[in-house]
């Protein structure tokens, strides 16, 4: 199949309703048809893997495609030159923070690549960054982390999440969360620097979006022990 053809199998099941709450509540861009996540799962499991098609997706500039992309990519194949190139056009809804995360939490330059966002002047850069190593975390053994480096993160975090832009600061709140939940070592820590941080707010436009207080959200994972259960893929 292609991008193209493809583009005509989605716009018939675009929802004007989905539309409207993706485009007002969660700043998705045009094009976009309002297609459901559980209609775009139907064409992963079609298609499973296909690198040159998720390419061309996602550079057919449409929200739904773009989302599609990210599901079907052979994350491994991709070069940096692509993921440099998703992350740049990742403007609006799940696109930064969920779909080049994923892509980039699933290629060996993806650590690289989002130690650099993390570090950048682009907003949109330091989201798709912290979202990636929140991904990496999720999916990769304790024994294959860098903890001493994780823990510099940590403390970056701690220190700078409230100066942060308020994108920014969410999925700075979020990696602190997902180290205490997946990174059994560093749970009590990630609880303790959440209590030093204390509740962390943002404005995330007109939706019911919130910033979850990191202790209480680590503790109800504790709760249910599924501390330390890693994921198999950072897609959902």
């Amino acid at each position: 199949m292609t991008a193209k053809e493809i583009l005509a199998e989605l716009k018939p099941l675009g929802k004007e309703s989905y539309k409207r709450v993706l485009c007002n509540n969660h700043d998705v861009k045009e094009p976009c048809f309002g297609v459901p996540v559980s209609e775009l799962k139907k064409f992963q499991k079609r298609i499973k893997v296909d690198y040159q098609l998720a390419l061309d997706l996602y550079d057919t500039g449409n929200y739904d495609a773009m989302y599609l992309a990210g599901l079907i990519a052979d994350d491994a194949r991709m070069t940096r030159k692509d993921l440099q190139r998703w992350a740049e056009k990742a403007d609006g809804g799940a696109l930064a923070g969920a779909t080049v995360a994923w892509v980039a939490s699933g290629n060996p330059h993806g650590k690289e690549m989002a130690l650099q966002w993390i570090d950048s002047t682009n907003d949109l850069l330091a989201v798709v960054g912290w979202a990636t190593l929140s991904s990496l975390v999720a999916i990769t053994d304790d024994d294959e982390l860098d903890l001493a480096e994780l823990k510099g993160l940590m403390q970056r975090v701690q220190r700078t999440i409230h100066q942060s832009p308020d994108e920014v600061r969410k999925q700075m709140n979020s990696f602190l969360i997902a180290v205490g939940i997946y990174v059994q070592p560093m749970t009590e820590l990630a609880i303790e620097m959440g209590e030093k941080i204390g509740p962390v707010t943002a404005d995330l436009g007109d939706n019911s979006c919130q910033v979850p207080f990191i202790p209480d959200y680590i503790r109800k994972v504790q709760k249910r022990g599924a501390i330390g259960k890693k994921r198999k893929s950072a897609k959902c």
